[in-house]
C-alpha cells in the first residue's frame, strides 16, 4: 500500500483492516461446514449478530431517549428471518410498499410505519385494513386526498393513524420525499377536522449519514418550523420519527474508484485503476451520534412538543449479519480468478467502488494479494474485488465477503446466474 493517501479521503488502517479479517479467520470451520452442508455459493446470516446489533443501537438511544420506538427498514434486507429476529427483539418494522406491508403482516409484527412515496390505493386500502398495527406516513397532499376518498365511509372506525412525511432537501432528487416544513401548516388545515384520520407525528430521513451534520441541520429547521405552528398542532403530536441511514462504525470502505478523486476521474471518463490501496470515510460511534442527537433536539423540539423520538435503522443493524460465500472455479492465470457465484448475488456492481476483504477460508493468512476476483456472469462488471487474505488461490477454494447484510441480498436478481440459498445460524 501507498504511504500517501489521496486528498479528502484518508487510508484504510491496517490495525483496523487485520483485527477485523482474524476475527473471521477465526471462525472459519464454523462457515465450512455450513457451504459443505448446503454447497456454494451461500448466504449465511447470523441471527445471534442482529440481536446484538438491536441491543446495541437501543441500549445507546435509549439512555438519553425514554419511551422511544425502533422501526427496521425491511428495504435494507428484505429475508423473512431478519425481520422476524427483530420483531423478537422488540422493534416494529418500517415498510415502504404493499408487498414489505403484507411480509411484515404475515411476521405478526404489531407495530408497523408505512412510509415512501407513490402508495397507489391498494397499498392505502391495504394499511386501513390493519389500522390497528399500521401507522400510514403521508407523502403528499394527493396522497391525503386519496386517503380521505377511502375512509369516507361514517363507519370507518376507530380513524386511522397518520403522520407526515416532510422532505430534508427541497433540491435534486430528494425532493421526490415528502412535503416542504413550509408546507406543514396547509397540510394542518386539510387534515385537522377529518374525522376518520388522525394525525399522530412527523417523520424526516436522511441517508448515508457518516455524522449527524445533516440530522442536526434538519432539527435546528424543524424547530423553527414547530415554534410557528399553533398549539393544537404541538399537542397532536405524539411522535417525531427521525429515518435512520446510520453508518456501520467501521465506516464507509472504498476502492480508489469510489474515492474523492477517483469519482472526478469518472465524471471525467478517464479510466480509473485499481490497486492494493482501501481508503476509509470514517462514521460517528453511535453512542456519540445519539448523544448529539439528543442535544439537538431538546433544545430545538422539546421546547415546543412532547413526544416520543423515533428511529428507522437499516443497515446499522443487518449490515454485520450476513455474508456471502462462494468457490474459486477457474484459475486463468497468476492474478486472475473466476468463482461460482455472480454479482447477480448483490444486484449492482458495488465492488467497483466500495471495497470488503475476501477472505480465502481454504488458505487463510493475514497477507492480502493482488488478483482479479471475477464472478462466472457474461458482463465484465462481475467483479468482487482485487485482492484476497490468503496464502494462495487455487480453484476449489472456498471464498467469504463478510458482513454483506445491507442493501445487497435484498437487490439480488436472476441475471444469468441463479441466486444462492439463505442459511440462518
Amino acid at each position: 500500500m501507498s504511504d500517501h493517501p489521496l486528498p479528502g479521503t484518508p487510508f484504510l488502517p491496517r490495525d483496523v483492516l487485520e483485527p477485523f479479517v482474524r476475527g473471521y479467520f477465526d471462525r472459519k470451520h464454523t462457515y465450512q461446514a455450513m457451504v459443505q452442508n448446503h454447497g456454494s455459493p451461500l448466504w449465511i446470516l447470523e441471527s445471534a449478530t442482529l440481536k446484538q446489533n438491536a441491543k446495541h443501537l437501543s441500549e445507546a438511544f435509549n439512555r438519553f431517549f425514554p419511551g422511544t420506538a425502533f422501526y427496521f427498514a425491511m428495504k435494507s434486507n428484505n429475508h423473512p428471518d431478519v425481520s422476524a429476529t427483530l420483531v423478537e427483539s422488540g422493534f416494529g418494522l418500517d415498510v415502504s410498499s404493499g408487498v414489505e406491508l403484507t411480509s411484515a403482516l404475515a411476521l405478526n409484527a404489531r407495530d408497523i410505519i408505512f412510509s415512501g412515496p407513490g402508495k397507489t390505493n391498494e397499498e392505502l386500502a391495504l394499511a386501513i385494513a390493519h389500522k390497528d398495527r399500521t401507522t400510514l406516513l403521508l407523502d403528499s397532499f394527493g396522497e391525503l386526498e386519496r386517503l380521505k376518498a377511502l375512509v369516507s365511509e361514517p363507519d370507518a372506525t376507530p380513524p386511522v393513524r397518520v403522520g407526515i412525511r416532510l422532505t430534508t432537501n427541497p433540491n435534486g432528487l430528494w425532493r421526490k420525499f415528502g412535503i416542504l416544513p413550509e408546507q406543514l401548516p396547509a397540510f394542518w388545515n386539510q387534515v385537522k377536522n377529518l374525522p376518520n384520520i388522525q394525525f399522530k407525528g412527523l417523520q424526516f430521513h436522511s441517508s448515508w449519514n457518516l455524522t449527524p451534520d445533516r440530522q442536526l441541520a434538519f432539527i435546528v429547521l424543524l424547530g423553527k418550523t414547530l415554534k410557528k405552528m399553533p398549539a393544537r398542532f404541538n399537542q397532536c403530536i405524539e411522535f417525531i420519527d427521525i429515518g435512520g441511514g446510520y453508518w456501520p462504525e467501521e465506516g464507509e470502505w472504498l476502492q480508489f474508484a469510489g474515492t474523492d478523486e477517483g469519482l472526478r476521474q469518472r465524471a471525467d471518463n478517464k479510466d480509473v485503476l485499481h490497486g492494493n490501496a482501501h481508503y476509509r470515510r470514517p462514521s460517528t460511534p453511535i453512542e456519540l451520534f445519539a448523544q448529539i442527537l439528543f442535544k439537538t433536539i431538546n433544545t430545538h423540539i422539546f421546547p415546543w412538543v412532547n413526544c416520543r423520538i423515533c428511529f428507522e435503522p437499516g443497515r446499522w443493524i443487518c449490515h454485520s449479519a450476513m455474508h456471502l460465500f462462494f468457490t474459486v472455479i477457474d484459475k486463468k492465470n497468476h492474478d486472475l480468478v473466476i468463482t461460482d457465484a455472480g454479482t447477480n448475488a448483490i444486484g449492482w456492481e458495488r465492488f467497483e467502488t466500495d471495497y470488503f476483504p475476501i477472505l480465502n477460508l481454504s488458505q487463510s493468512a493475514l497477507t492480502e494479494k493482488p488478483c482479479d476476483i471475477l464472478g462466472a456472469l457474461c458482463t465484465p462488471h462481475d467483479v468482487w474485488g482485487y485482492t484476497y487474505f490468503g496464502k494462495d488461490i487455487t480453484p476449489g477454494d472456498l471464498l467469504m465477503i463478510p458482513c454483506q447484510g445491507a442493501y445487497t441480498y435484498s437487490l439480488g436478481q436472476h441475471f444469468i446466474k441463479p441466486l444462492p440459498e439463505v442459511v440462518t445460524i
